[in-house]
Parts: structure tokens; C-alpha cells; sequence
């Protein structure tokens, strides 16, 4: 395969220029800066009393890596001043590890943690004033078992310790941890970018490793600090083809930036040098494998690599006042890295300096047109657009130079008819804005697993036309948001799957105010009860989306229930060592929600009225709010802001924004409810047989045309589904076939036996039962606890509040219960008389 030579200069390097992390890459200035690197060492102690080569040798070592279009260094120990200086004159930055004991149980003894402390410290001290330096590992593969001997929580506090020792020495320079696969469930997510040391050599395991780790990354850039293969076991033709794929696979996936183990075979560790290994891209003599010819075409090329082929894509900017942003939205898509797009941008009736904006840009094509909202909008793009690919963006977005090659890159190696990809909030000059970026409720990702995702964000995703021409594009009902929630439930349902590529970045610019992010909140509970409308099945019964993946980025994961569970294998042994997290549950979200506040009010006004036991609700309100402080501590605010105010800013939007979203949810909820058709039967043809302890209902048909349940089934839902009752079919784990739920007290089971009478006869037994939801027990079993606790304390005015609650609760639960169960009964009516299904006598049926 032919590269394009890159037209980075090897240059020297006479002052430092510092390299920063900015969301998946790293830059040097406002150049990105693709690490293409090669491990030095470890080496036995030379004349000059260091273990590195000679000086000649280093000096030939250095303008071979030169040659090999290296422009990094990992170092195993740190490298005296002289190999830093020659490094620097070769135009090569270091990578400084800096060693010490991993291998014993280092947290057992204070005296050996403060020498690992000054080892760092001194580490640092000895090569920040050198222009080579650029990043420090302050660690490099802990034992899994010395992990699992001291917890991975202790661990993980004594490398972020570390972490801090080194940015105090060194605060320009970048720090990492070494970490690999056995204890990769530290979860390190306290460095300036991820580095792993992988050593997998089929692509497929490669690569799909490589989506875990971008996951594990997230915001940050993904480095392999390690990864080789031995030419003795191999073969050297096999190393080098090997070596191959797995540059390819890192940087189209994009990694941003590779170490490869190792530079020569000369390999020195534990007091011996290792005869039987030989992972260099040059032997013992540095005469030349074919591997460094390998290595040599990647790191010679400009990066990411060239795709096979370039489909047409068409980008789709929807605008509607966006003068804030557009004009960099714009900027930025004009200069993509990629040969074959074009630029929609439809000007959804505009009344700022929109349209104004836009056409300074002559590259673009501009729609104008009144206003119709988001959806009407897209779908405007996708008649307009000429490329295979339609791919959308906002215009409060800054496109990542590659954003398309990486889609692209997606499409064509997974064969998906749809991918997206992640949006990053871009550094924020006040205060305000820094804490609403960091706010939760923004625009993200649902993966389901490392490569697929249940939900894409609408600001960062792309289709192949065809697949939207088959769903009929998007709904016109969404004027502003959950177009893109409806559309990728829509292509689920469908058949098809949704990929996702980590490194096609978009940045999104967050609301600026608090007033806005507010207003944008209220317009995201428009959209779910809008969404809801149309998927009713895929909400809980709060009226919240139930996603089965996992969700991304924010503070969403400090919202989960229980703690998470390391798989570390049998006796410890696990070569790869996982960190799983327990699934999202309502209860992680309950004391954000606008129940549990309307809860807090009704107690607090039952404590005012009775004058008595105001504990409760402010039990209650202590809870959300500490829910809202230890996820605001969390939040990973600007340096630049952080401070008290920051944190209770970031606490209050916590606490505030669920509850504006679920008031404007049920809002729209309730006007959407009203203006449905009652389900009622003009003629019921048999009075259901009740019985009143099992809280049940029997009804039964008889058919001679060969119909089954099936057919009842299937009938109901849809009549139930059209009127948006949430509705859970069995998955073959159940002992009924639907569960129905209309409200939050009261749900019904369904289940239909089929009897066989011969030919096409059969009879049709229809059992509905009654249930209470686990809300309606848990309010049940409050109002016991607090009627017994009553007796107990001989306080009359608990008691009264017990007798009131529950009054109003049961109330509520058997009006439900009746009402529900009429219509449950009206709807298999209606249902049996649609299908000729005649009534028989209800006998046996209990």
C-alpha cells in the first residue's frame, strides 16, 4: 500500500514546545501530533555508567529512528543529560519512564512509598529543563496479584499520588501510566492521555481491544505504549507483516500514537540479557529487519492512513439563529481531510446573521427556507445531498480535521449502513459555561458494546442513503430535538445496526448560560414525551428513556447503584482483568427526579400541618442533595474554575435540570394523553368471570379458523401501543405474555392458553391479572413502617399521617386497578371481534 510522505520536519530541537492533550489527540501548537515512537531499552550499564549504549551507538541508534521516520522515544529508566541533548539535536522527544520496585508490595511500607515518591521526584528534576522531554510514566504494568493484594482502589490512589508528584516537578509536561490488559481495571483515568501495553497478535482481537480501549479513554488520547512481536517465534517476514496490521489498525482507529517494541534485540532485564526474545526492528549489530521497512512506511506517511476507496459524503449543517457558532462550524468543515464532500447548510428561516454568515463561504451550498423545524431540515439535506454517505453535524460544532476519515473508515471496514461518533466540550473561558459543559443532560452516546451503539448524538452521526430512504428519513413531529433518538430506534427496528468510531470527534459547544441550559433541558422533556409517543416500550414508567447500553460521557456513571465487579480470573490469573459496572437502575436516578420532589412536598406539608416529625423530608432533601454534591465533586471542571462555587454551580444544575425536563415531559405527556381516542367497545359480547382474591379477570373465544394467541397477542398490542400504554412482551423467561403498565401503581400480566380442539378448532383462554407496581409495594411498605413505628412511639400524629398516606395510595392503586382492568377487558373485546372470535361460557377459566 502506498503512503504520502508527511511533511513533518525532523528539525532539531532547540527550545521546548510543549505537547498537549486535547480531547483524543495530542498537538504540538495547533498541529496535531501522531506519536510514532519506539522503545529504547532496558540496556546494561556502559563505560559511561548508565544502562544505555555507548554514546557512538545511541548517536547511531538515533539517526536510524530518524531514518525509520521515528519521532518519539519510551525509555525504561531515566536517561542522562547527554542522551537528552542528543535526542533533542536529532529532533526526537522522550517518553521518560521512570522505574521502580512494581514487583513487590510497595504500599505495605511508608519508607518505601516516600523512596518511590523521590524516585519520581528526582526522575522529573533530571530531565524538565531539556527540549527532548515531553512525557513522563510514572509506573509500568503493576503485578495483577500485587493489585489484588493491596485492592485496586489503594493502587489506584497511590498512581494518582504519583501523577501529582510529577506535575509538580514538571507542570508543561505530559504524565501516564503504563498500565496492560491483566489489571485493566484500574480504571486510570486521572492522567493526561491512556497508555497501554497490548500484546495481541491476531487483527481482529487487535482491533476490537483497541474500541475497548478508546472506550476506557474516552475525552482522552489513546497511546500504545507498547506492543512488538518476536521475530524468533515468528519469523522476520512474519513479524513485519504482523507488525503491518497492527499499525494499520491503530492509527484508522485512531490511536494517537504507537510505541513498538522494541528498536533493537539487545534487551537487558533482571540482571541477564535476554538471548531468547528478539522483538527490534534492528538486530544486536542494528542491521535491518523487515520490519523496520513496516514500520518505516507508516511512520515516514501522513496519518491517519489513506482509505481503500473515498465514498462521496454529503454534510448536512442544520442552522436556525446560530450566529454565535456557525462561523466555525463552517471554518472548520472547510478544511476536513478528506477528498470527496460536500457542504449542505440549510438555513431553517434564520432571524440573526445566520444566513449572513454562510454565505462567505463559497465552498458551501445554502438552502434557505421558513421555518419547519430540525427534522423537516435534515430530511431537506438528505434531498439535496449528492454523496453516498450523508453525514450531519450542528452548527454549534467544530469539526475534528479527520472526522471524516474515521467515519468513512468505519463504514467501509464494518460494512454498516450507519455510524456516529463522540461529542467533546471545547475549553470554556468563564465560569459559567466551564460548569454547564460538564452538566449532565448535553447530547451523548449509548454503546451497547465496544463497537455498537444503541443511540448516536444528532450533532455527530452519518448514514448510507439507502438506509435512510428505507425508514423514510426523519419524523417532521421533532422540531428541535429527539429526532436523532427516534431515527435510531426506527433503523433498530428495522434490522440494522449502528456503529461507532471513537476517534470522529465533533467539538459541541454547551449552552453559556444557566438560563439556556435550563431552556434546553425543558426542550429535551418535550422531545421524550414526543419520542414516547411513538416508542412507549422503550421508556420506564417515569417516563424516562430505558436504555439498554451504556451511557457516555458527563457524570452519568456517578448515577449507578452498587459497586462495580472486577473479573481477575481464577486465583488471580485472568490475562485480561475486567472491570464491569452494574447496570443503570432508577433508583441511581431517583432522588433527581420530579417524584421523589413532589414526595419531599407532600411530606414537609404534612409535617407543617401536623407540626410534627419534619425529618422525613429532610431526610429527603438531604439525600438529592448530596446525590447533587458528590457528583458535582466529581465533575471534572476546568482547572482553571474549580473551587467551591464551581462545585455547588455544577451541584444546583444537577439537581435543578432533571426536574425542568420531567415537568416539561409530563407537560407534553398530558396534552398528548388528552387528545387520544378512550378505548371502548360498542358491543361486548361476554361479561368477564372475576375473581376478586386473585385480582383477576377470565375471558375465553372459540375460532374454527385455525387462529392461535398469536393473532389475540398481537392484536392487543398494537391497539395498546397505539395509545401508548407501556407494554413489555415475555422474552421466554416469564410465566405471561404481555405486561401492561398505565401509570405508576397498577400494571396487568396477560397470559392466553391455546386448546386444541382438532382441525381448526380452537378455544382461546384469556387470564388478566392485576398487579401492583414495585413503586405501589414500596409505598405500601413505607406507610407500614411508619404506622408501626407510630405504635411504637405512641405518637398519634405519625399515625395520622400513616393513615393519610395510605389512604390517598390505596385510593389511587384501586382506581388505577379498575380502570385499567376496563380497559384491558375492552381492548380483548375489541380485539376478538376485529378477529371473528366468538364467546364462550368462562367455566374453568379460574
Amino acid at each position: 500500500m502506498s503512503l504520502p510522505c508527511s511533511s513533518f520536519s525532523y528539525a532539531p530541537l532547540a527550545t521546548r514546545e510543549a505537547v498537549t492533550a486535547q480531547g483524543k489527540f495530542l498537538y504540538v501548537n495547533d498541529r496535531k501530533f501522531f506519536l510514532k515512537g519506539v522503545s529504547y531499552g532496558p540496556f546494561s550499564q556502559a563505560t559511561h555508567g548508565t544502562p544505555f549504549p555507548e554514546k557512538q551507538v545511541v548517536e547511531k541508534d538515533f539517526a536510524l529512528m530518524v531514518e525509520l521516520g521515528a519521532n518519539c522515544i519510551r525509555t525504561y529508566t531515566v536517561p542522562p543529560v547527554w542522551l537528552l541533548d542528543l535526542a533533542a539535536a536529532y529532533g526526537l522527544r522522550i517518553m521518560v519512564g521512570i522505574p521502580w520496585a512494581e514487583h513487590i508490595c510497595f504500599l505495605s511500607s511508608s519508607a518505601v512509598r516516600a523512596e518511590i515518591r523521590g524516585a519520581i521526584a528526582d526522575g522529573v528534576r533530571a530531565c524538565r529543563d531539556s527540549p527532548a522531554t515531553f512525557a513522563y510514566l510514572v509506573g509500568n504494568e503493576i503485578p495483577p496479584d500485587v493489585v489484588r493484594w493491596h485492592g485496586a482502589k489503594q493502587v489506584r490512589a497511590f498512581l494518582r499520588d504519583l501523577v501529582s508528584v510529577a506535575k509538580d516537578g514538571d507542570p508543561t509536561a505530559l504524565v501516564s501510566y503504563a498500565n496492560y490488559p491483566c489489571t485493566e481495571y484500574l480504571d486510570i483515568d486521572f492522567t493526561d492521555f491512556l497508555s497501554f501495553n497490548v500484546y495481541l497478535h491476531k487483527e481482529k482481537d487487535f482491533r476490537s481491544y483497541l474500541a475497548r480501549l478508546h472506550n476506557l479513554a474516552e475525552d482522552k488520547p489513546l497511546v500504545l505504549s507498547e506492543f512488538g512481536i518476536d521475530s524468533i517465534r515468528e519469523g522476520v517476514e512474519g513479524q513485519a507483516q504482523i507488525l503491518d496490521r497492527k499499525l494499520a489498525s491503530s492509527f484508522k482507529t485512531g490511536a494517537a500514537g504507537t510505541i513498538v517494541f522494541s528498536w533493537t534485540d539487545e534487551w537487558f532485564t533482571g540482571g541477564f540479557a535476554i538471548q531468547d526474545w528478539a522483538f527490534g526492528l534492528v538486530d544486536r549489530d542494528r542491521h535491518k529487519k523487515p520490519a523496520f521497512y513496516s514500520v518505516q512506511q507508516y511512520y515516514k506517511s501522513l496519518l491517519p492512513p489513506q482509505l481503500p476507496e473515498y465514498p462521496k459524503v454529503s454534510v448536512v449543517v442544520c442552522t436556525y439563529n446560530a450566529e454565535r457558532t456557525l462561523d466555525s462550524c463552517l471554518a472548520s468543515l472547510e478544511r476536513l481531510n478528506y477528498p470527496n464532500y460536500e457542504v449542505i447548510v440549510v438555513n431553517d428561516g434564520s432571524t440573526d446573521g445566520s444566513w449572513r454568515i454562510a454565505r462567505k463561504y463559497d465552498y458551501i451550498r445554502l438552502i434557505n427556507q421558513e421555518n419547519k423545524g430540525l427534522s423537516v431540515a435534515r430530511n431537506v439535506g438528505i434531498a439535496a445531498a449528492e454523496g453516498e454517505i450523508i453525514a450531519y453535524t450542528d452548527s454549534d460544532c467544530v469539526a475534528d480535521p479527520d472526522w471524516l476519515i474515521y467515519l468513512v473508515d468505519k463504514f467501509l471496514s464494518s460494512g454498516l449502513s450507519a455510524v456516529g461518533g463522540p461529542n467533546l466540550p471545547p475549553p470554556e473561558d468563564a465560569l459559567i459555561p466551564a460548569c454547564v459543559a460538564v452538566s449532565p443532560g448535553g447530547p451523548t452516546h449509548v454503546l451497547l458494546n465496544d463497537e455498537v451503539a444503541e443511540h448516536i448524538a444528532g450533532c455527530n452521526m452519518a448514514f448510507r442513503r439507502e438506509a435512510l430512504a428505507e425508514i423514510g428519513g426523519f419524523d417532521p413531529l421533532f422540531h428541535a430535538a429527539g429526532d436523532d433518538v427516534d431515527l435510531c430506534w426506527r433503523l433498530q427496528d428495522q434490522g440494522y445496526t449502528i456503529g461507532f468510531s471513537p476517534a470522529a470527534i465533533v467539538w459541541h459547544f454547551r449552552r453559556n448560560t444557566v438560563a439556556a441550559y435550563l431552556k434546553q433541558q425543558q426542550g429535551y422533556g418535550k422531545a421524550e414525551a414526543l419520542v414516547y409517543f411513538k416508542h412507549p416500550y422503550r421508556f420506564n414508567l417515569l417516563g424516562q428513556p430505558r436504555w439498554f447500553g451504556r451511557i457516555y460521557g458527563g457524570l452519568y456513571s456517578t448515577f449507578l447503584i452498587g459497586q462495580p465487579t472486577i473479573y481477575s480470573g481464577v486465583f488471580g490469573r485472568g490475562f485480561f482483568q475486567m472491570l464491569y459496572q452494574p447496570p443503570a437502575s432508577l433508583f441511581g436516578y431517583l432522588p433527581l427526579t420530579l417524584e421523589w420532589n413532589l414526595a419531599i412536598a407532600l411530606f414537609g406539608t404534612l409535617s407543617l400541618l401536623s407540626g410534627h416529625f419534619p425529618w422525613v423530608a429532610i431526610i429527603m432533601v438531604l439525600i438529592s442533595w448530596g446525590w447533587s454534591v458528590a457528583a458535582a465533586v466529581q465533575a471534572p471542571i476546568d482547572s482553571r474554575f474549580q473551587g467551591i462555587k464551581a462545585r455547588l454551580l455544577v451541584a444546583t444544575l444537577i439537581y435543578l435540570g432533571p426536574l425542568v425536563r420531567s415537568l416539561e415531559r409530563y407537560r407534553w405527556r398530558f396534552k398528548g394523553l388528552t387528545q387520544m381516542d378512550a378505548i371502548e367497545c360498542d358491543r361486548v359480547t361476554q361479561k368477564p368471570e372475576v375473581v376478586w382474591h386473585k385480582s383477576a379477570f377470565y375471558l375465553s373465544y372459540w375460532t374454527e379458523a385455525g387462529m392461535e394467541k398469536e393473532s389475540l397477542l398481537l392484536g392487543a398490542m398494537e391497539l395498546l401501543l397505539s395509545r401508548k400504554y407501556f407494554i413489555i412482551p415475555d422474552r421466554g423467561w416469564s410465566s405471561w405474555d404481555l405486561e401492561v403498565y398505565r401509570g405508576i401503581w397498577s400494571k396487568a400480566q396477560i397470559k392466553v392458553c391455546t386448546e386444541n380442539h382438532g382441525s381448526g378448532k380452537r378455544l382461546l383462554r384469556v387470564r388478566c391479572g392485576l398487579k401492583l407496581t414495585q413503586l405501589a409495594k414500596m409505598t405500601a411498605i413505607g406507610c407500614t413502617l411508619m404506622a408501626v413505628a407510630a405504635i411504637a412511639l405512641g405518637r398519634s400524629e405519625l399515625g395520622a399521617i400513616a393513615i393519610f398516606t395510605s389512604a390517598i395510595a390505596a385510593a389511587t392503586i384501586l382506581y388505577q386497578h379498575s380502570r385499567l382492568g376496563r380497559i384491558l377487558y375492552h381492548v380483548m373485546e375489541n380485539v376478538a371481534q376485529r378477529l371473528y372470535l366468538l364467546p364462550t361460557d368462562n367455566k374453568g377459566g379460574a
